[in-house]
C-alpha cells in the first residue's frame, strides 16, 4: 500500500506536467493556424495595393509624359516666334544702317564743300586785312599822326568826358541820398527827441557851501588853520576862503569827494562844533551816505531804464556819474538820456533796442574813473565794462562811440548819434567864450591848410565851415574831393559836439569895363 502511495505520488505530478505540455502545443497550434490566415489575409492586401500602386505609377507616367509634350512644343513655337523678331529687328537694323552710310555720304560732300569756302573766305580775309593796312597807313599819312598816337589822343578824350560825367553822376547821387537820409535821419532824430523830451538844464561844476556869516570863515579855519587842513586833509579837496562873503568854494577833480566835502561842511556849519576829531566824524558820515546815495542812483538808472543782470560794480560806477559834469551836463542824466534816444531810433530801423538801451547807458561809464587812469574815457569804459562781464558789443559801443575804435555794429551807430544829439541839443551844454574862439579858429585852420583855398568861414556856431576856393586851382571834380579830404582832416584832429557841415564853394567871375 505504501507502494502504491509512492507510486500515486510520482505518477501524478508527471501526468499533470504531460497534459499541460499537451495543451500548450494544441494551443499554440491554434494560434499558428490563426496566424497563417492572417498572413494570407494581409498578403493579399498588399498584394492588390501594390497593384494600385502601379497603376497610379502608370497614370501619372502618361500624364508627365503629356506635360513634357506640351511643353515641347510650347517652347517650339516661342522659339519661331523669337526667330522671326530677330530677323525683323536684323532688317530694321540693315535699313538704319544703309540710311547712316546714306548720311555719311552727305557729310563728306558737305564738308568738302565748307572746305572749300573756307579756304575762299580766308584767301578774302587775307585781302580784307591787306586793304585795311593800306587803308590805315593812308590815313595816319593824312592825319599825321600814327595809330597809337591817334587812340591816345581818343582815350584822352574819352577820359575827360568820363571823369566830368562821373563828377556829375557823383553830384547828383550823392544829392540825392543826401537829400533822403537828411529827410529820413530829421524824421528818426525828431520822433527820438520828441519822446525822450529832456530838460535843457545845465548843472554848475563849482561846489559852494553858504556860510551864515563872515564870523563863521575864522571858525572853519580854526587856531593856526588847524580845522582847514584837516577838511583837507581828509576829504582830499581844496577850500577855497576868499573876499566872498558868506561863502567857501570846494575845489577838486573828484566830485564824489567834492561832493562829501560839501555834505560834512554844511553839517560841521549847522552843528557849529568845528575841530579835528569833529570834523573826522562828520567826513566818515558823509563819505556813508554819498555811497548809498551813489549805488540807489545808479540802480534808479538802471531799473528805469530796464537794463538789468548789471555787476553791482558797474551800478557803483554808475551812480558815481551823478557828480560828473561835462561842460555842466550832468554825466548820468545824459548817459539816460542817450540810452533813452538810441532806444528809440534803434526801434524805428528795426535793430536790437535792448542792446541800443545797455550800450547808450554805459557808454560813459569811464568818466567816472577818467581823472584816477590815464586815456580816453571811451577806452577806459570799454575795459572796464569787459573787466564785469559786459557783452562784446556792448563793449564795441562804448569804445567806438568817439571813432577811437572802428564800430562794428549798427546799434553803436546809434549810440554815437544819440550822444551827439544829447551833447548838443540847445541848452544841454554850455561852453567858454574862449573855447569857443578857440575851436573856431582851429575849423577855420583846417580848412585853410589845403592847397586851393581862398578863403573860409565857420558859420552856425562852428556847426558849418564854407570854403570859398580858386576857381584857376580847383576845378568841378576837385572840390568833391576837397571837401571829403576837409572832413576827414576835421573828424581826425579836432573835438566837437555833433557834426560839421564842410561846403566847398566855387566860382568863376568875367569882369569887363565898357570905355
Amino acid at each position: 500500500m505504501q507502494g502504491q502511495d509512492v507510486l500515486v505520488w510520482i505518477v501524478a505530478p508527471l501526468t499533470a506536467v504531460v497534459f499541460g505540455i499537451i495543451g500548450f502545443v494544441i494551443g499554440n497550434l491554434t494560434k499558428l493556424n490563426a496566424f497563417g490566415k492572417k498572413a494570407e489575409r494581409l498578403e493579399k492586401e498588399a498584394n492588390q495595393k501594390l497593384d494600385q500602386a502601379r497603376t497610379e505609377a502608370m497614370r501619372l507616367e502618361l500624364e508627365a509624359k503629356d506635360q513634357a509634350l506640351r511643353l515641347l512644343q510650347e517652347a517650339e513655337m516661342e522659339s519661331k516666334l523669337r526667330a522671326q523678331e530677330l530677323s525683323r529687328q536684323e532688317a530694321r537694323l540693315q535699313q538704319r544702317r544703309d540710311n547712316l552710310d546714306h548720311r555719311l555720304d552727305a557729310l563728306e560732300v558737305r564738308e568738302r564743300k565748307l572746305e572749300d569756302r573756307k579756304r575762299s573766305l580766308d584767301a578774302r580775309q587775307a585781302e580784307l586785312d591787306n586793304a585795311w593796312a593800306a587803308h590805315m597807313a593812308e590815313l595816319e599819312r593824312i592825319a599825321g599822326l600814327s595809330q597809337q598816337e591817334a587812340k591816345d589822343l581818343l582815350l584822352e578824350r574819352v577820359e575827360n568826358e568820363t571823369r566830368a560825367d562821373a563828377a556829375r553822376l557823383i553830384r547828383e547821387i550823392e544829392a540825392r541820398t543826401i537829400e533822403e537820409a537828411e529827410r529820413k535821419s530829421r524824421e528818426i532824430v525828431t520822433k527820438a527827441i520828441q519822446r525822450v523830451a529832456a530838460d535843457q538844464v545845465a548843472e554848475a561844476t563849482v561846489s559852494t557851501v553858504e556860510l551864515p556869516s563872515d564870523e563863521m570863515k575864522g571858525r572853519i579855519i580854526g587856531r593856526g588853520g588847524r580845522n582847514i587842513r584837516a577838511i583837507e586833509n581828509i576829504t582830499g579837496v581844496d577850500l577855497i576862503i576868499d573876499d566872498t562873503p558868506e561863502a567857501v568854494i570846494l575845489s577838486s577833480f573828484d566830485p564824489v569827494r567834492r561832493e562829501v566835502a560839501r555834505i560834512a561842511l554844511s553839517r560841521l556849519i549847522l552843528d557849529g562844533r568845528i575841530h579835528p576829531a569833529r570834523i573826522e566824524r562828520m567826513v566818515e558820515k558823509a563819505r556813508e551816505e554819498v555811497e548809498v546815495t551813489i549805488r540807489e542812483e545808479g540802480e534808479r538808472a538802471a531799473l528805469d531804464l530796464g537794463v538789468h543782470g548789471l555787476h553791482p560794480e558797474i551800478i557803483k560806477m554808475l551812480g558815481r556819474l551823478r557828480y560828473r559834469t561835462s561842460y555842466g551836463q550832468n554825466v548820468l542824466q545824459h548817459s539816460v538820456e542817450v540810452a533813452q534816444l538810441a532806444a528809440i531810433m534803434a526801434g524805428e530801423l528795426g535793430a536790437d533796442v535792448e542792446l541800443a538801451k545797455r550800450s547808450g547807458l554805459l557808454h560813459d561809464i569811464g568818466k567816472a574813473v577818467d581823472h584816477e587812469v590815464d586815456g580816453p574815457h571811451a577806452t577806459i569804459g570799454a575795459e572796464f565794462a569787459k573787466r564785469f562781464g559786459i557783452s562784446d558789443p556792448v563793449v564795441n559801443a562804448i569804445a567806438s562811440h568817439h571813432a577811437e575804435t572802428d564800430q562794428l555794429t549798427l546799434e553803436a551807430v546809434l549810440v554815437q548819434a544819440a550822444d551827439a544829439i544829447s551833447a548838443s541839443r540847445p541848452g544841454a551844454r554850455r561852453e567858454s567864450v574862449e573855447n569857443y574862439i578857440r575851436r573856431i579858429k582851429a575849423l577855420e585852420q583846417v580848412a585853410n591848410s589845403f592847397e586851393g583855398v581862398d578863403t573860409s568861414f565857420a558859420i552856425q556856431a562852428g556847426r558849418e565851415v564854407r570854403i570859398i576856393v580858386k576857381p584857376d586851382q580847383i576845378d568841378d571834380l576837385a572840390t568833391i574831393h576837397l571837401s571829403r579830404d576837409i572832413a576827414k582832416k576835421v573828424e581826425e584832429s579836432l573835438e566837437y559836439p555833433g557834426q560839421i557841415k564842410v561846403t566847398v564853394i566855387r566860382e568863376t567871375r568875367a569882369v569887363e569895363y565898357a570905355k
